[in-house]
């Protein structure tokens, strides 16, 4: 589950089943102090920690972030992080653009945006892994969105966290076949899986929005998902619009139902 500031309360007081593990956006956290620290920490004494930052900005014009992935790095050693995975996007030039722009597909971005994961990757000394991203347009577009990431992920050497609603996402928005992009992604590559609800903005529109309950589709695209990689581990991600806790920890044991025939053996539906 992801780890929200209004979710800390009720995840103190829980009695049922906990989390497996829980993810932050290091942004979010890092440089806290006081009471607040103290309260963090205790999250990461009690659970396997993940990060998924926000704006690293791994595509983007500007010269990458020196100071922030200092403050990453230092992040990630202090509360024993387990990983840290990032957007393959952009979200500033000479500013911070507060969204997540898409990359042209091209094989010149293809070049820039690996040599800028490696140097990542130098500078924490750590492979990282990145998210294939909701997109609404794709300008300059030489190559289709499966094999600039494929191109991505083998010339930088890194890691995938996949997001299985992304890909529905995409998938109406653009119109391709999401279980034939699902299929062929490298499962060797993958650290995680995320999963979460979107918005419906119109038949053949969809908001990614981490403020919905998962639909249907998705937890299909989940299953097929185990099916064809195994049983990973999955993240829920839920932004806003918060049920009460046993409610979201519901769509949590449904991960887990849906990995159970796979850690028992049996195989999944695909």
């Amino acid at each position: 589950m992801g780890l929200r500031r209004a979710l800390m309360g009720p995840l103190s007081s829980y009695e049922g089943t906990a989390p497996d593990f829980l993810e932050v956006a290091p942004e979010n956290w890092i440089r806290i102090g006081g009471a607040a620290k103290r309260r963090f920490r205790a999250f990461t004494e009690q659970y396997p920690m993940v990060t998924h930052g926000l704006s690293l900005s791994l595509g983007g014009p500007s010269p990458l972030d020196y100071e922030l992935l200092g403050d990453v790095r230092t992040f990630l050693r202090e509360f024993n992080i387990q990983c840290y995975t990032e957007h393959l996007s952009y979200c500033s030039d000479h500013g911070h653009l507060y969204d997540l722009m898409p990359i042209p597909f091209t094989e010149e971005a293809v070049h820039y945006t690996a040599d800028r994961i490696r140097r990542v990757q130098d500078f924490l000394g750590e492979r990282i892994a990145v998210e294939n991203v909701s997109y609404y347009a794709a300008p300059h577009q030489q190559m289709t969105e499966l094999e600039f990431l494929r191109a991505v992920l083998d010339e930088a050497d890194c890691g995938l966290l996949l997001d299985v609603n992304n890909i529905h996402v995409n998938s109406i928005n653009h119109g391709y076949d999401s279980r034939a992009f699902l299929d062929a992604l490298p499962g060797e590559r993958m650290f995680y899986i995320h999963v979460a609800g979107h918005f419906d903005e119109a038949e053949d529109l969809k908001v990614d929005t981490h403020g919905a309950d998962v639909i249907e589709p998705v937890w299909d695209l989940l299953a097929r998902a185990y099916a064809n990689f195994g049983p990973l581990p999955t993240m829920l991600e839920r932004d806003f619009n918060f049920p009460e806790l046993p409610e979201l920890m519901r769509e949590v044991d449904h991960i887990r139902k849906l990995q159970q025939p796979m850690r028992s053996g049996s195989a999944v539906s695909a």
